[in-house]
């Protein structure tokens, strides 16, 4: 919607001339969230100049000459994915999908779960691969991106050569050494640090374009169709390299609810597009007049005083890069936790004012370990991008996949034209996805392996619990008949608030059974509170609190949280006493169960995903501790229940 204001008179008036200060605002405001989109959203697509042409172009003459035709069609194969995957379907079509403002692969399920009015298995199972393939990618880009960027040392100055992985290293583990201080500090410079890196892209670019003019050539679409029809399997593989160029694409959708839809599409129009191209087209001119810069065209565009200084910017925005990834591990942890996908997992807020800043232990020290491993592995960027791109891919196709659902259902396009709009994209995808498949055994299998293995503890983790909901139901006894027994016949009565956790308000909660079995009291005000994650990614205060009387003893609160919120319970009830409900805190103790898990003899799983089970739960969390229970209030009672 266009939200400028059409003067009605032509006269110019002293308010004309001199804005309002809202406007001055709101101009300030778009700028401000324009270069932090520039700085967040486009670090991981921003470092793909540092090695997609030449492992393209490395990939599609193999061992033969540099040739004109490999250099225009390996750049139109380039410049089309850029206009095709990143520009038509993730800059104008997918940032409308937005679920009340956020993005990525978990609010598209959402809005696929919405659309069809019930959480369906194949949505489900999409969004998991989808988020799986994120953590694929959240291990790669780290290594490649800081590993690319600190090779060009053995550029500027070949005797540094050997200490390119030290270093490599030292940087990584730096990275994942502050990310629980936050990033508050250091996300200021993101966006100037990355605006310097993008012009400086378009600088270098502009340097060479004049090195061989025939490179314009390559805007036609036909160099890169040639090349394809003319090379079919090594053209298969050249795609699979061509994709580093675009990778990050994703991410533009996924800070959707960070910085707004107009503000990436302004930052990626003005300034990242026209970059990445101009450097592009700067490499393969260069390559063209003087082939034996394929061993490293990017640094060799630079002129040499220049090369040290630009080893050091490459490598301030390469660790940008995967900060972003490190921070969209977090969040999309959090989203997973909250739709009930994974365990529950310790969360640390780094800032007292933007709540979406956050860290979470376990994920920092698991992306640590297996971005070390990566480069201890591969040493290389070339032979890292191998392993590059087929969890990206994966994610693009699930995302086409969704789009269509919500294209066709919750826009009500209907599903031949939702399929027309959305078919030409995925066919994209899958080819890309098929291309990157080649690579299986050279490392692509890497991603494939930690994303299988998430996939397999989502599953396991949904499975079990569900038996485990299941089997407890059975043994619990409805709520109603427990309170009209009490109601009847009421135990003594003690002064103060009990507070019960359950996840079904319809049973009686077993620390309430085992209070009463036990202790033999009962408060005189009891709270059956049930916390609920919803499809939305926040929950207005208006909408937090549902609140029901049952009987004089018993009452229900229902706490709603958005999939994009940490739940906080002593707030959430501090709104219902806004609402009417009255109550002491320091005169309240929640009461919680602890389970303790055993393996049954017969189960819905097979024994060994009862043990993978069994782990998952106890690694979960403190309910205490994620839900921001104070611990002097907390009264936990354990049971033991066999799955």
């Amino acid at each position: 919607m266009d939200h400028s204001v059409v003067p009605r008179r032509t006269e110019t008036t002293v308010a004309e001339s001199h804005p309002p200060a809202s406007t001055t605002w709101a101009s300030k405001r778009f700028i401000s969230l324009t270069l932090g989109s520039v700085g967040v959203v486009y670090g991981d697509i921003g470092t793909s100049p540092l090695y997609a042409f030449r492992e393209a172009l490395k990939a599609a003459v193999g061992d033969g000459p540099i040739t004109q035709i490999a250099v225009l069609g390996v750049l139109s194969l380039i410049l089309w994915s850029l206009t095709i995957v990143v520009t038509a379907k993730y800059v104008l079509i997918l940032l409308r999908a937005d679920n009340n403002g956020e993005g990525g692969t978990l609010s598209l399920m959402a809005l696929a779960w919405r659309a069809l009015g019930d959480r369906t298995m194949p949505v489900f199972m999409l969004g998991i691969i989808g988020a799986a393939m994120f953590y694929g990618d959240s291990i790669i880009t780290p290594a490649i991106s800081v590993l690319s960027a600190v090779e060009g040392l053995a550029v500027a100055a070949p005797a540094f050569e050997h200490v390119v992985l030290p270093v490599t290293i030292v940087i990584l583990v730096g990275l994942f050494a502050v990310q629980s201080h936050g990033t508050a500090r250091v996300a200021a410079f993101f966006g100037p640090v990355m605006v310097v890196w993008f012009v400086s892209l378009a600088a270098l670019g502009f340097l060479h374009l004049a090195d061989d003019l025939h490179v314009f050539a390559a805007v036609n679409p036909l160099y890169g169709v040639t090349f394809l029809f003319h090379h079919p399997v090594i053209g298969l593989v050249t795609l699979g390299l061509v994709f580093l160029a675009v990778t990050g694409g994703e991410a533009l959708y996924a800070d959707l609810g960070h910085f707004g839809r107009q503000p990436i599409r302004t930052a990626w129009f003005a300034l990242v597009f026209p970059a990445l191209v101009i450097n592009y087209f700067g490499q393969g001119a260069m390559v063209l007049a003087n082939p034996a810069a394929i061993e490293n065209p990017f640094y060799r565009m630079v002129p040499e005083p220049l090369q040290l200084p630009m080893v050091g910017l490459a490598t301030a925005a390469t660790v940008i890069a995967s900060q972003a990834v490190i921070t969209g591990a977090f969040s999309i942890t959090r989203q997973a936790i909250q739709l009930g996908l994974i365990p529950r997992l310790a969360i640390r807020h780094t800032s007292e004012i933007h709540s979406g800043q956050i860290y979470i232990p376990r994920v920092n020290n698991a992306l640590l370990v297996g971005v070390l491993l990566l480069v201890a592995l591969f040493r290389t960027s070339s032979h890292l991008a191998s392993a590059y791109g087929i969890a990206v891919t994966m994610t693009m196709v699930v995302d086409g996949l969704l789009a269509f659902v919500v294209i066709s259902r919750l826009w009500h396009w209907g599903p031949w034209a939702a399929g027309a709009l959305v078919a030409p994209f995925v066919m994209v995808d899958v080819t890309f996805f098929l291309a990157n498949l080649l690579k299986l055994f050279e490392g692509a299998w890497v991603p494939l392996l930690f994303g299988g293995t998430i996939v397999l503890m989502i599953v396991t983790w949904q499975r079990g619990t569900q038996l485990l909901i299941a089997k407890t139901r059975h043994l619990e006894i409805p709520l109603r008949t427990i309170v009209d027994n009490l109601t009847k016949k009421p135990p003594h009565i003690v002064p103060g608030t009990a507070v019960f956790l359950t996840s079904d308000p319809e049973s009686t909660p077993t620390a309430l059974l085992h209070n009463l079995k036990h202790n033999k009291v009962l408060h005189e005000h009891n709270v059956v509170l049930t916390v609920t994650t919803t499809d939305t990614p926040r929950v207005s205060d208006e909408e937090r609190v549902r609140f029901s009387r049952t009987s004089p003893l018993f009452s229900k609160v229902e706490l709603r949280f958005g999939f994009m919120e940490t739940p906080n319970i002593p707030k959430g009830l501090a709104i219902a006493r806004k609402q009417g409900w009255h109550f002491d805190i320091m005169a309240t103790s929640f009461f919680l169960s602890r389970r303790l898990l055993k393996p049954a003899a017969k189960s819905g799983m097979p024994h060994w995903q009862d043990k993978l089970f069994i782990r998952l739960s106890k690694s979960a969390s403190d309910a205490t501790d994620f839900f921001q229970i104070p611990t002097g209030r907390v009264v936990e009672v354990g049971t033991q229940v066999t799955v």
